[in-house]
């Protein structure tokens, strides 16, 4: 008999790509397959997203899209999880206006999949299967890792900073730590099967540890995780500025395998504003932790991330943004324009800012950060750099892609035998977000 087959699309995060290796990890040991063909698989999941609007309207196009392919095909099973399906109100959306999707489940019960499958093809009715805030940590969970080289390890589940742009402490629950040893065991397994990248994940690592019955910090857990052979290199993310320590600042700049990246998202450079947001910071705390951070790490590239048009900005707090991107001159960015999110408290303030100015805003943002970029990346020619590398690249197959420690991407032409391998190049072209050069 022919294996089944199955299909994930993923919305969002790190944590959301990291929980897909998770549910693909349970399904193939339910004898699935993996397809990338929608049209070829007799199972399709999809896991949300809800930080922006754009990723939930995508998710409702894609399920009216497999209306067709569900009548041709009624055996097949359609899920949906991840973190709308947290909200009662686009569960209920989903189950009025959708009734071919077959099963609804959360961000802390993936590890029920299999059972929810199985009452499905029993019943026929739609599985619903929500746990709002776990305490436990399931751990008996593997993953299918996207490759074979580097890996997402989730250290920590949830987040307790409500922050009122932010759904993620009410689709994720409150903050709770794994056990250190084990994230431990884990890393040393990866070690073990050849892998030399780990990124830790956690929606705020710096407070790693709090939720544990003794003292344990970020920085010991980056200390231990140093000392696993074959690890080569050490990533985290996200940090959030009110808790990063001088003790992390000292770790990250004393252990050799934690690269000299750093992404510390600051949102505004506005006072005004960043109390709204509830960041717990002012923009002066952020500037003099910039600056304690490179005294430590001169080489260190440093990322954020910058929400332009939230309700209450005028040009002045505006201006602050630009200010202060100007002053901490980032290596790259993720910017966003305020998204309204359903259940936050930003969504009940007065003053929301037009999108025809919020575009306006947008556009000055990156007129201004875009060049600094290139210019950061400027310092990198004519010099030799280690990349890690990824894969091929996806317009020349000539050229392999990787990344440099401080997490620039590169291109170089190279055999794909050195897919995985840390390997010398010499930089000899800078673009504003990528670098070119060849082996040496």
């Amino acid at each position: 008999m022919e294996n089944k087959k199955y299909t994930i699309v993923t919305y969002g995060c790190q944590m959301n790509e990291h929980d897909s290796e998770k549910i693909s990890w349970l399904l193939e040991n339910m004898g699935y397959v993996w397809t990338d063909q929608k049209e070829e698989s007799d199972l399709i999941i999809y896991n949300t997203c809800l930080v922006r609007e754009s990723a939930e309207l995508k998710v409702y196009g894609q399920l009216g899209a497999l209306k067709e392919l569900k009548r041709q095909k009624p055996d097949l099973i359609i899920g949906v999880c991840g973190c709308m399906m947290q909200r009662e109100s686009i569960r209920n959306i989903i189950l009025s206006k959708h009734k071919h999707v077959d099963i609804i489940f959360g961000t802390n019960n993936i590890h029920k999949l299999p059972q929810l499958i199985n009452r499905y093809e029993q019943t026929g009715n739609t599985v619903v299967d929500i746990i709002e805030d776990s305490r436990e940590i399931v751990e008996d969970i593997d993953a299918n890792r996207m490759y074979a080289y580097k890996a997402f390890v989730n250290i920590m589940y949830g987040c307790n900073n409500f922050c009122t742009y932010c759904i993620v402490p009410y689709t994720r629950g409150r903050e709770k730590s794994r056990e250190p040893k084990n994230i431990i065991k884990e890393i040393q397994q990866l070690a073990k099967k050849g892998y030399k990248e780990v990124t830790l994940l956690g929606q705020n690592v710096n407070s790693y540890g709090k939720t544990l019955n003794y003292d344990y910090s970020f920085a010991k857990l980056l200390e231990e995780i140093n000392k696993i052979n074959g690890i080569e290199r050490i990533r985290f993310m996200t940090s959030h500025p009110k808790d990063l320590s001088d003790e992390l600042i000292e770790a990250m700049a004393s252990l050799d395998k934690v690269c000299e990246h750093l992404h510390l998202p600051v949102q505004s450079g506005s006072n005004k504003i960043l109390k709204a947001m509830n960041r717990k910071y002012t923009r002066e705390e952020y500037l003099l932790l910039i600056d304690k951070i490179r005294e430590a790490i001169p080489n260190i590239s440093i990322s954020t991330d910058i929400i332009v048009g939230f309700p209450g900005e005028t040009e002045e707090d505006f201006e602050d943004t630009l200010e202060l991107v100007k002053q901490v001159r980032y290596d790259s960015a993720f910017t966003f324009l305020y998204s309204i999110r359903e259940g936050t408290v930003a969504a009940n303030m007065p003053n929301q800012v037009p999108d025809e100015i919020k575009h306006e805003r947008f556009q000055k943002l990156l007129d201004i950060m875009y060049p600094i970029f290139y210019e950061k990346n400027l310092k990198y020619k004519d010099k030799v750099v280690e990349v890690l590398v990824e894969e091929v690249s996806k317009n020349d197959p000539n050229m392999l892609t990787g990344r440099t420690r401080t997490g620039k991407l590169v291109h170089f032409k190279g055999n794909k035998e050195l897919i995985g391998k840390l390997v010398n190049v010499k930089i000899n072209k800078v673009k504003t977000f990528t670098l070119e050069g060849f082996l040496v």
